[in-house]
């Protein structure tokens, strides 16, 4: 049987495993865990055998469809975007499972966690697999479910509950933005086939998607007096959908109070699923985005505004956890900065967004998976209250080190020298440069320049403050078990190395996604239909200030924390002060709380429905009153009548049948 054959065993593996996990895990050690870590292990073979033989075949496409009902489907689909997505998530999700196993050992109930955990990663896999746009909503609201499950796994914490809630239904806003831009695109194919659908044709399959791209971008609507063109509206709900999942700006709020749940968790939300479908959503449907007038330009924008929104709380912030949470929202901003740059570059966009976004699951899994051994070792993540972590926990501390300079983007400039970060960062930063002189849109590459300026500073700050110097507290600690720093050292080598090894041949395997036997697009003819003027491909010219400029403010960065957090050159009690309106800004975290908790949610939603619900019961009470008196005064007068007296009875049958009779007579006459 060819490898291919077996691509629906991916997520089948882990969606039994949960099965098994669930009503077994009790009755076996560590909860079951070997179960889930045994099928995603297989997962993961299956995927590196499927994207090795892509590679060796860049356009065959693996495509599986089966009638479902109508003229919908169900089915899988393996393109180069497919193969990596799942080949990182299978990866990143089998290290996650094996740290599990000494960080979950003690909780009362690992059979739970683990057969959640797998049903998430089956969830993510289904995601990344959909060959149509209504399977991978399905799967997309699976993967929010078992998230609102896991962010609230310890639910005797009202913090915990309450975070699984915020997340739930923050994410839902997007949730309904994406499925209104089915609903219309799902209208609008309908009317292209005039309600007559051949058979074998699925309608939402992306193929057909993206060969009536021209007919959806032809029709146009009025709104609010402003004639928008349906691909823009469409586009632009899938992408309300990516930044509620994906924690862009402004529906990110949920992202660092997911992290009440347990580090592990953290791991695989922010690192290999849940943020990252956003992300894949809008690269899988890069066709339509980069024919849509205006999409691309927003995408870009509210990228490069997110990273540099997110960066500036992450380095007020002394929660371990939080630090890395807004890490996450920034580097989730370049990342939609890199699709957004499309505008200029095309489909490379693709390829480098995506290879920021793989190199970011090792790095960031590997944070947060050190920041939960150091948790699981002190029991305590404020950093204010550690300090000199290296010392006993030296492994940890090496495997941290490796994954703030993969984070920072530490590497030299036109070598293959440097960690992975370097290599994908800094890609998004030059073609936010092209952008800028393709479009004469300059925002976007100065905001993402002073962002990793913060980068780099919130996480050395974090590795300073932590690792080293002096203990503040009496805390203890010691070097985690092998089944937690094994996986650490394996990420950690990823971390470094990944980006080095793989950058060219990731770029071109990735960008080439929409030129295969599936789906063949012509990129310049949509960005002409977009209004977008794509740079040749020899623009990698960049001027030497501008490749090293990354790495500059990198290094600036370092600098900067290793004086203030290592060496104390600066007394931060002056400037971390409630006085100090712009840390009590930052530390407040711009009051979005306030704004969007307080405020939104209780004043205008809650106190909003509570006075409608309450005008709407008035308005019943009253009804209900009005309709019991009249009735009660209609049987009052119709008891004037029950006498009781025969007489009076056939009397009135006597009249009442005599004015029929009349009645009828005359009717007949008249006609």
């Amino acid at each position: 049987m060819a490898v291919e054959d077996l691509a629906f065993l991916i997520p089948l593996l882990p969606a039994l495993a949960f099965v098994l996990t669930f009503f077994l895990g009790k009755k076996l050690p560590t909860g079951g865990a070997i179960i889930p870590i045994a099928a995603i292990a297989a997962s993961f073979v299956i995927s590196i055998l499927i994207t090795l033989k892509l590679l060796a075949n860049p356009e065959m496409v693996i495509n599986q469809s089966y009638s479902w009902f109508a003229m919908l489907n169900i089915g899988i689909l393996v393109d180069p975007l497919a193969a990596v997505m799942l080949s990182m998530v299978t990866l990143v999700s089998l290290l996650i499972h094996i740290y599990s196993v000494g960080y979950m050992s003690h909780d009362k109930a690992p059979s739970r966690y683990f057969a959640e955990t797998a049903l998430f990663t089956a969830s993510m896999l289904g995601l990344i697999l959909s060959d149509n746009i209504l399977q991978l909503f399905i799967c997309w609201e699976l993967v929010g479910v078992c998230s609102y499950l896991l962010i609230g796994f310890w639910y005797e914490k009202p913090s915990a509950a309450s975070a699984a809630k915020k997340a739930f239904l923050t994410t839902r806003i997007g949730d309904v933005m994406f499925l209104a831009g089915i609903v219309i695109l799902f209208s609008d194919l309908f009317k292209i086939f005039n309600g007559t659908i051949p058979d074998g044709v699925y309608i939402l399959r992306f193929d057909e998607i993206f060969a009536h791209i021209p007919e959806i971008a032809a029709m146009n609507s009025n709104i609010l007096g402003m004639e928008v063109s349906h691909i823009t509206l469409i586009t632009l709900l899938f992408f309300g959908g990516a930044v509620g999942k994906s924690g862009q700006f402004p529906l990110h709020v949920w992202l660092p109070d997911a992290m009440e749940g347990p580090t592990t968790v953290s791991a695989l939300i922010h690192a290999a699923t849940m943020v990252t479908a956003g992300v894949y959503l809008v690269a899988r449907t890069f066709p339509m985005f980069i024919a849509a007038p205006d999409s691309l330009m927003i995408v870009a924008y509210l990228g490069a505004f997110t990273a540099i929104f997110a960066a500036t709380m992450g380095i007020v912030m002394n929660d371990l956890k939080r630090v890395l949470a807004y890490s996450t929202i920034s580097q989730l901003g370049y990342m939609m900065l890199g699709l957004g740059i499309g505008a200029a570059i095309g489909a490379e966009a693709v390829g480098i967004s995506l290879f920021h976004l793989v190199n970011h699951a090792f790095f960031k899994a590997l944070l947060f998976l050190c920041a939960g051994s150091v948790i699981h070792a002190v029991g305590t993540h404020d950093m204010r209250q550690l300090g000199g972590v290296a010392k006993v926990m030296p492994i940890t501390a090496a495997t941290m080190l490796a994954a703030s300079l993969a984070l920072a983007g530490i590497g030299i400039p036109g070598t293959s020298i440097g960690t992975s970060g370097f290599f994908s960062k800094d890609a998004i930063i030059e073609s936010a440069y092209l952008f800028g002189e393709t479009t004469g849109a300059w925002i976007p590459y100065v905001l993402a320049i002073v962002a990793a300026l913060l980068t780099s500073l919130y996480i050395f700050r974090l590795l300073f403050m932590t690792f080293y110097g002096k203990p503040r507290t009496d805390y203890g600690g010691h070097e985690s078990p092998a089944s937690m720093t094994v996986p650490l050292s394996i990420l950690a080598v990823f971390a470094l190395f990944f980006g080095g090894l793989t950058s060219r041949v990731f770029n071109e395997f990735v960008s080439g996604t929409f030129v295969n036997n599936f789906v063949n697009m012509d990129i310049h003819e949509l960005a002409t239909m977009g209004g977008y003027h794509l740079a040749s491909h020899g623009h990698h010219h960049e001027p030497a200030i501008i490749l090293w400029m990354p790495l500059i403010v990198a290094l600036a960065g370092f600098v900067i924390a290793f004086l203030i957090y290592g060496l104390k050159v600066v007394n931060m009690d002056r400037l971390v002060s409630r006085n100090n309106a712009v840390y009590k800004l930052l530390y407040n975290r711009y009051y979005q709380n306030s704004i969007f908790t307080n405020f939104f949610s209780v004043k205008v939603i809650y106190e909003g429905f509570a006075f409608a619900g309450s005008a709407i019961d008035r308005g019943f009470d009253w009804m209900v009153k009005w309709m019991g008196e009249l009735m009660l005064e209609t049987g009052e007068s119709l008891r004037q009548f029950q006498t009781g007296a025969v007489q009076n009875y056939a009397t009135a049958v006597i009249t009442g049948v005599s004015l029929l009779v009349i009645l009828i007579k005359v009717v007949m006459e008249v006609l």
